[in-house]
């Protein structure tokens, strides 16, 4: 059961993504302090599509089929969901979409991927690697 979930949250997660960026900025939570609610909403992007690559990276573990190829792919896949997450924001009345949000949105990407890739891959990060390895199939 847990693999099957593992598998659908990527899709639940990007679903949650379109639909809050389709929203106006402070639709959901608006903080007293506009300075710390506009640096908290931005140190957003860093984080966003990290976790996106994070629950594909766990989805695909639980097949037993992730490779560094595919790994790759994957990482680029929530790149450009970014990027694409960017494009439909600048339709979005009261949103903006910026190349430096689309940079941060890749940077955070970027940021997991080494490390999952090390822990994977190259046997770095042992702590992170015995985490992972508790999604990979027939565990």
């Amino acid at each position: 059961m847990l693999k099957w979930i593992m598998r659908v949250l990527p899709f639940l997660y990007m679903a949650l993504i379109w639909t809050l960026s389709g929203l106006p900025h402070n639709a959901v939570v608006e903080l007293p302090d506009s300075a710390v609610d506009r640096f908290i909403k931005e140190s957003l992007h860093l984080v966003e599509f990290g976790i996106l690559y994070v629950l594909l990276v766990l989805a695909v573990l639980t097949t037993g089929k992730l490779t560094p190829a595919v790994n790759i792919l994957l990482a680029v896949f929530a790149c450009f969901y970014g990027i694409l997450d960017e494009i439909h924001q600048s339709f979005v009345p009261y949103r903006s979409a910026t190349l430096i949000d689309a940079v941060k949105d890749i940077t955070g990407v970027l940021v997991c991927w080494y490390f999952i890739s090390r822990a994977l891959f190259q046997g770095r990060f042992k702590k992170l690697a015995f985490i992972l390895s508790y999604f990979k199939k027939g565990k």
